[in-house]
């Protein structure tokens, strides 16, 4: 989309031939077609079928959403019309009036843009507001960017139309304040969004309050607003509450809040120990505090130089800046470390980098952030976000459609900026923020993918320049378009008083752009053309002003990201080579992410070594020993997490490549390894400093007992002595008569029976296994392994669990049996607790370990096949089972036969439990309170991609 802005024919004399003139001088934009054809509406250019969505919970088989007959294009997944049609659709469920095509939604949104637009005398004409809506639909419809959540939500309908997803509050030291901050917090709670504050303003516990008495400190009054915060949100919603609290490192209480959550991770572990349900979403988790929010230090360069030096770093009073205490920086520092070692928080603010690039510092300083700390403004202030996949801008050859790219981001922030005009907010001081500062918060999804595609690594200067010209092009012609905009329909409100600041920060990203060292063709492309937008986007603004006084950010986009079926989120790398796709008609199969083909062709593979490299991580998941495939290549494709992860500091140097491009930071936590100690830790926050980052938070790998599935296993050497509580099960014995059958089978030619003993209130008790010659070595081995699984059934554990470890095992005798369910064996173990499960087990139980009947089979399968039926996206099972198609990809059922990690195929639901099972641990990610899968990171926060859910603020 190319566009002139229009000048003001009517008016006379110099300000006539202005450029961009006053009032009198504003016409509004001419919009130039790109993506669309006159005369052909986008709706009639892509093929459109019906879908039945139904999600499930798969731990219970309970049925969370259920919406029949939605249209979607065809060539959206199953995934993104699930999520969209759960999440987005508006309408009584089950009513006329439920949305229930992805026209009527988009049609609801773009029209409510084109209309406010119109108002507002942004286009020249109608048709550059039809040119306006077509191109924006387009865009929509082939999912080349998406608005946040809250758009979705809200625009078009009867609700209030809320846009934004981002808040600041403030908190100033009075009592009517304070309980005013818990009372605007809980409003954005429960509207499903986030908010962050800096409580430094609050008196800390060593000073006097006015009657004499001393202060009660910020840290007392986290406790009211983190009760209020779980309370809203086991109320409003089943999420976690998403929040942020901040607090400047030289507040005098600043080492009671930086102890704060890691004190309450040692109560946590001692609440676990004593046999409490401590796991995240456990029913004894609201019995400790502080944790329904982020926490990060406000640091200064002052402190950070104090930190190196080792020298002392004052602590002032609130009331009067006076120096109260002095502290040893290095010491306050390691404190930080260590806190973070233990429980992952606090994250770390650098508060003169954030201000040094604020453009409006004569209206207020920045002092907080958002909950994902993306985010950064003045306070009671709120952002609206939209992302681009740039995954749809890479062209066949290999490169990077840079002029394009630069005409989807003029349409999006022109969209982006209507939006304010229209907008409702929480509360009347963040409306007025709002509106006089119109911070908008571009960025982008699918940078991961798209370096994988083109062959660089993700930590690598290469992938680093790539990443580092596509953001500067990308705020580049946002605040080109601003300039653009503020001569059509005038500067942000607050800009005239910060001009001079806003224009040095323009040079300031103007400068960094030209310090981007290129290595390859794309990189000099996007470069050169982000280069000519500082240039003439500073020239305009420097005669017109801005329209925003701020235009980009990097967001999670944990939905948005599904919804434009992005590999990769924000500006993560991918997070596993493999991953679950949902198939038409019910079911998943396992994938190879569609970068790992485009990014062998790239690196000059043939046709033949791609399959063959494709089909080795479709079975292993890591490309090591891939055959054919280069060890110098094996650094493209490492991933967040897997047998060759990127290292911390890899994460570290991506952001820094890309922060001095981004009006606002980056929603991103750098993952350390359990191993990690306080020292990297140390390092990884001293070089977020160096390095020019706004902010920066840390993850160590089971840093916290209150997260679901956690298994790994803890170095009780490093870590503080605790009290052990030892609590020992139970034996629960079988009655002198109890009921029980016996089954005679044939494995493989070897004959025996099974005899299984239950409690008359059911469930398996004890098992009787004969095998062999009375007086048989291998009769008195089977007789003292039935011993053993029948005391550790009466001891508790559960038949499922026996079932997930012994069926499947392989050894002689094997082959055919006599069992009409289950036909094949490959041992005598692996056939007796098949049939266990057959007998003993639920449906749903055994579905979750591909245990079936031969009537569920059958069943199955039609079903399947019906589903599919009339569909373009149809899946023969047969063919499925019996080939790899061409990306590589194996259907699950076809590496259960194969033999291919079973355990994978048959308990994963998600990419992250498909990861965890195939590096043999458990990962430090949340269920899904909605549909109970395992949540995959996405920035700062998590994201379920069975269901869209996320984490945090989305």
């Amino acid at each position: 989309m190319t566009e002139t802005v229009g000048v003001g024919a009517e008016a006379s004399g110099k300000a006539a031939r202005k450029r961009q003139g006053g009032a009198n001088a504003r016409k509004g934009l001419r919009v130039e077609r790109v993506y669309t054809t006159a005369g052909v509406h986008p709706y009639d250019e892509v093929s459109w079928e019906k879908r039945d969505v139904v999600m499930t919970n798969w731990r219970d088989g309970t049925v969370n959403f259920e919406q029949r007959g939605v249209e979607f294009p065809d060539f959206w997944s199953v995934n993104a019309t699930n999520i969209v049609t759960s999440k987005y659709f508006r309408g009584a469920a089950g009513s006329p009036q439920r949305e229930h095509s992805l026209k009527q939604l988009i049609d609801r949104v773009v029209k409510s843009y084109v209309k406010a637009g119109t108002d507002n005398g942004y286009f020249a004409s109608p048709a550059d507001a039809e040119v306006f809506e077509h191109e924006l639909t387009w865009m929509l419809l082939h999912q080349v960017f998406s608005f946040n959540s809250p758009v979705w939500f809200n625009v078009g309908t009867s609700s209030k139309q809320q846009v934004s997803a981002c808040f600041i509050l403030s908190v100033d030291d009075t009592m009517e304040s304070i309980l005013n901050w818990y009372r605007e917090e809980g409003l954005i709670f429960k509207g499903g969004s986030g908010a962050g504050l800096n409580l430094s303003r609050i008196r800390s516990s060593k000073e006097l309050l006015s009657s004499g008495g001393t202060a009660s400190g910020p840290v007392s009054f986290m406790r009211g607003a983190d009760a209020s915060a779980g309370t809203i949100k086991s109320g409003g919603a089943t999420r976690r509450a998403a929040k942020m609290v901040v607090l400047d490192v030289d507040h005098p209480d600043i080492e009671e809040f930086i102890e704060t959550k890691a004190k309450e991770e040692h109560k946590i572990r001692v609440l676990r120990d004593a046999g409490f349900d401590m796991d995240l979403g456990g029913s004894d988790i609201s019995s400790v505090q502080y944790q329904n929010a982020n926490n990060s230090v406000r640091v200064s360069d002052d402190f950070m130089q104090a930190v190196e030096s080792g020298s002392q770093f004052g602590l002032r009073a609130r009331m009067t800046g006076e120096v109260i205490e002095h502290t040893d920086a290095k010491a306050l520092f390691r404190k930080m470390a260590q806190a973070a070692w233990e429980c992952a928080d606090p994250g770390l603010q650098y508060d003169d980098t954030i201000n040094d690039w604020h453009t409006c510092p004569e209206s207020g300083r920045i002092t907080a952030s958002n909950p994902c700390s993306e985010y950064m403004h003045l306070d009671n202030s709120s952002c609206n976000l939209a992302s681009l996949n740039l995954l749809k801008f890479l062209r066949e050859d290999g490169t990077f459609d840079a002029e394009t790219f630069a005409k989807a981001v003029e349409l999006v922030i022109t969209a982006m900026d209507i939006s304010i005009c229209f907008a409702d907010f929480p509360t009347e001081p963040i409306a007025e923020t709002t509106r006089k500062f119109r911070q908008l918060g571009i960025g982008y999804a699918n940078l991961g993918a798209l370096l994988m595609a083109t062959g660089h690594a993700y930590d690598s200067e290469g992938g680093r320049a790539l990443a580092a010209g596509i953001t500067s092009l990308m705020t580049a012609v946002s605040y080109r378009r601003s300039a653009e905009l503020a001569g059509v329909v005038g500067p942000y409100e607050g800009y005239a008083r910060n001009a001079e600041a806003h224009q040095r920060v323009m040079r300031k990203h103007a400068a960094a752009n030209e310090l981007i060292r290129t290595y390859h063709t794309n990189d000099v492309n996007v470069r050169s053309l982000a280069t000519r937008e500082w240039q003439r986007g500073i020239e305009i603004g420097t005669e017109s002003g801005w329209r925003n006084a701020q235009a980009s950010v990097l967001a999670p986009t944990g939905t948005i990201g599904f919804m434009m079926d992005c590999d990769t989120t924000g500006i993560e790398p991918d997070f596993s080579l493999v991953k679950f796709k949902k198939l038409v008609g019910g079911g998943s199969m396992q994938i190879v992410n569609n970068a790992v083909p485009r990014a062998l062709h790239s690196l000059g593979y043939q046709d033949e070594q791609i399959e063959a490299i494709v089909d080795y991580i479709a079975q292993h998941g890591h490309v090591i020993d891939a055959p054919g495939l280069r060890p110098e290549h094996y650094e493209v494709f490492d991933c967040a997490v897997g047998e060759r992860s990127i290292a911390p500091m890899g994460h570290v140097r991506m952001m820094a490549a890309v922060q001095p491009f981004l009006s606002g930071a980056i929603s991103k936590t750098v993952n350390m390894p359990e191993s990690a100690t306080v020292e990297e830790i140390e390092e990884i926050y001293f070089q977020g400093w160096k390095l020019g980052l706004k902010a920066l938070a840390i993850y160590r790998d089971n840093c916290k007992v209150g997260q679901p599935l956690s298994t790994g296993k803890h170095d009780k050497a490093d870590a503080e002595p605790e009290k052990v509580v030892e609590y020992r099960p139970v034996r629960k014995r079988l009655p002198k008569k109890r009921p029980s059958q016996t089954v005679s089978f044939t494995v493989g030619g070897a004959e025996g029976y099974l005899t299984a003993g239950s409690y008359p209130d059911d469930g398996l008790g004890e098992i009787f296994v004969k095998l062999g010659k009375q007086g048989s070595t291998l009769a008195g081995v089977m007789d003292a392994f039935s011993m053993s699984i029948s005391v550790g059934l009466q001891y508790g554990i559960p038949l499922e669990f026996y079932v997930s470890k012994f069926a499947n095992l392989r050894f002689e005798p094997a082959g055919m049996t006599d069992d009409p369910d289950v036909r094949m064996a490959t041992s005598v173990l692996d056939y007796l607790f098949r049939r266990l499960a057959l007998d003993y087990l639920p449906y749903e139980k055994r579905a979750q370990l591909g245990i079936f009947t031969a009537d569920e089979r059958s069943a199955k399968v039609e079903a399947e096949y019906a589903g599919s039926a009339g569909e373009p996206d149809n899946v023969d099972l047969e063919a499925l089972r019996s080939s790899v198609d061409a990306s590589g990809s194996r259907p699950v059922e076809e590496q259960q036969s194969a033999g291919n990690s079973p355990a994978p195929a048959r308990e994963a639901h998600t990419t992250t439990e498909l990861v965890e099972l195939q590096l043999g641990k458990a990962a430090d990610a949340p269920l899904c309170m909605t549909c109970g899968t395992k949540m995959r990171p996405a920035g700062s926060c998590y994201a379920c991609e069975g269901c869209g859910a996320t984490s945090g603020c989305s």
